[in-house]
Order: C-alpha cells, then structure tokens, then sequence
C-alpha cells in the first residue's frame, strides 16, 4: 500500500546521525545514502519496500514539519519501543510521549513519541500484548 515515506530535513549529516541508531535497532537496512543529494532511505531486509526516506525538499525551499502529521514505524517489542525513544533523545530529538501503553488506541497498543532535530513528529510503536512485567508498569 505505502511505496515510501519522506522526512524532510535541514542538515542531512545532522539527520543522518539522528535516523541511523533508530533504523538499526528496528533492523533496517540503509539501502542508499548521497550526502551530494542530499537523501539516504532504508528499508526492511526482506523486502524492496516500503523505504523510509529522509533529504531535503526537491523545490529548494526549506523543509518545515506539517501540523497533525506524524510517521509510525513498527517495532518488534516493547523493548525496541524504549530503546528507539532513548536513542531518539540520545541524537538531539525531543520527547512527544513517554514510552507507554496507550489504551486509548487499543488495549496493547505501546508507543513514543519524538521530534527529530527538525520538529518532525515520529512515533516507535508496538501492537502486540507483552507479558514481560516490566513492560507493565
């Protein structure tokens, strides 16, 4: 259904240090990257697409986050939601939302929520029940 998604950004080096912890700890793999362009974008090992795309804006004009819009991408576990979020504020992004259960959603919906360093909304969530009890609290 999704060919990609594309993250606008500023500073590509900036974002490319941001972006490449996250996509790693979701295991997915940097399939291009031309700092010339600038653009990198990857994808799941196993398949083609969906690729996960960031650079700047083709125009020339500056990239600017959209109100109400936001990216989700999947995580494996509870476990790689928290960490992503970490990794997330580790690399210059701000926090949006505590790692959590959001009922609100579904009864095992796990997400958080982060801005990269350009303002863009991301969200790292989970949909599988989780019997850790740690993931719990």
């Amino acid at each position: 259904m999704i060919s990609h998604v594309f993250i606008g950004i500023t500073d590509f080096h900036r974002a490319l240090g941001f972006y490449s912890p996250l996509m790693e700890s979701l295991d997915l793999s940097l399939k291009f990257c031309d700092a010339e362009k600038p653009w990198a974008g990857w994808v799941a090992r196993h398949a083609p697409r969906p690729l996960f795309v960031i650079g700047q804006a083709f125009n020339g004009e500056a990239s600017t986050p959209g109100n109400g819009q936001m990216i989700a991408l999947l995580a494996a576990d509870r476990k790689t939601v928290r960490l992503c979020h970490a990794l997330a504020l580790e690399n210059g992004g701000v926090c949006d939302g505590e790692p959590g259960l959001r009922p609100q959603y579904h009864a095992d919906y796990y997400g958080a929520y982060f801005r990269d360093p350009d303002g863009n909304k991301i969200c790292v969530c989970c949909h599988d029940a989780d019997t850790d009890a740690e993931d719990e609290l």
